[in-house]
């Protein structure tokens, strides 16, 4: 199962060139709801201004040197290891689903454009596979023991709600494109035949949900970071207080008399218990 390309099989049914026009569809879907959803919460609006009001109070000037220099720290910290994470499952969990992902769509793309109706294809099949077990162990893990709502709130696993599309739609599709394979490589048939058709459902519910999931948020987060760096950076650091709070100017800042002068490992008792949230 592993080694065959899933697609070359049922290209005898179904016409390659359809599929692949089905997948252009999808790239499509992406960039047209990723397009709408930054003219409708006017986000691209809000980073320039934002980051015009941090250069003009900024106390010191960041080179494009020191600009480039914290795209690529954030690529890094933020994107490629989601640093922000603090709960190591958390972490764990994003990165699995993230990665999974981004494999499958690759693994996709290729089979459906290079090896339409190729059952050896190299090592793509066995990406496209693994690609998809990632995010299902990923997102079910997510889903069941680390959300939120669940985890620390009691909620219902089964509770869904119009921010869980993104997150319900991408595993839903990853667990049929499985069970398609797994079916289609046990001889085919009827059954195999629905998984497909579930398959190509999640999958165009995912991408075409865009506009109303959090899909998006995978550019703004970046574009965020970078603005949090970057502020950092010229000492305006989003007109919030810094970590240190042993430099004078920060202690005159500081809201309470009492914590001015407090040491740094104040009140980090509440580390005793490992949190239970994001």
């Amino acid at each position: 199962m592993f080694s065959q390309n899933p697609f070359a099989e049922v290209s005898a049914s179904i016409p390659s060139a359809l599929l692949q026009w089905f997948v252009v569809i999808m790239v499509v879907l992406v960039v047209a709801g990723t397009m709408f959803d930054v003219v409708h919460k006017k986000s691209a609006r809000y980073f320039s201004e934002s980051m015009r009001r941090s250069r003009e109070a900024g106390t010191k000037q960041v080179s494009g040197g020191e600009v480039v220099s914290l795209a690529i720290q954030t690529a890094v910290s933020e994107v490629l290891t989601s640093s922000e994470f603090c709960h190591p499952n958390r972490r764990i969990a994003h990165l699995l689903t993230m990665y999974g992902l981004v494999i499958h769509l690759l693994a996709t793309a290729v089979l459906v454009f290079g090896y339409p109706a190729m059952a050896n294809a190299g090592i793509w099949p066995l990406l496209w596979h693994l690609g998809a077990l990632g995010v299902c162990v990923g997102g079910y893990w997510f889903w069941f023991f680390i959300r939120v709502d669940v985890a620390a709130e009691g909620n219902s696993p089964f509770r869904f709600v119009r921010a869980d599309l993104f997150i319900v739609s991408m595993v839903l599709s990853t667990t049929f494109a499985i069970l398609w394979a797994l079916l289609q490589g046990a001889g085919g048939g009827a059954l195999a035949t629905l998984f497909l058709a579930l398959y190509l459902i999640a999958t165009t519910m995912l991408f075409g949900s865009i506009p109303w999931s959090k899909f998006p948020h995978m550019f703004f987060k970046p574009a965020a970071a970078l603005e949090k760096r970057i502020s950092k950076a010229n000492g305006t650091a989003e007109n919030l207080p810094t970590q240190t709070r042993d430099d004078p100017e920060q202690q005159k800042r500081h809201s309470m008399e009492l914590l001015r002068d407090a040491p740094m490992n104040m009140g980090l008792g509440i580390k005793r218990e490992a949190p239970r949230h994001y």
